[in-house]
């Protein structure tokens, strides 16, 4: 296995384990936090931060959303899926910008 397949299969664990290991919140609401979509309402504002403006999250992002019965495990976790769900979608947007790099260079 290369290199490369060797980070690719890393990731594809990593987002495995994110989205369907042991948890407190529930595989769903971890795959929307994930897509940054659909995500509760208390939730939103928290999650979306973490994925479009990680520097902006503050601690009354938080307890908004404890203050709505989510539990820390359960923020934890909703954060975590969050943010790889972000490095996803930049990393894959990177693989594709680097395949139609060489694709361009080697149609050259």
């Amino acid at each position: 296995m290369s290199h490369e397949d060797n980070k690719q299969a890393g990731h594809r664990a990593l987002v495995d384990r994110v989205l369907n290991g042991k948890g407190t919140a529930s595989p769903d609401l971890r795959a929307r936090a994930f897509r940054n979509a659909d995500v509760p309402a208390p939730l939103h504002a928290l999650i979306d931060k973490v994925a479009t403006r990680p520097a902006q999250v503050n601690d009354a992002d938080f307890a908004a959303a404890k203050a709505s019965d989510f539990s820390e495990d359960q923020l934890f976790e909703l954060v975590i899926s969050a943010a790889v769900g972000q490095s996803t979608r930049l990393y894959d947007a990177g693989l594709a910008a680097l395949a139609e790099a060489i694709g361009s260079a080697e149609a050259e």
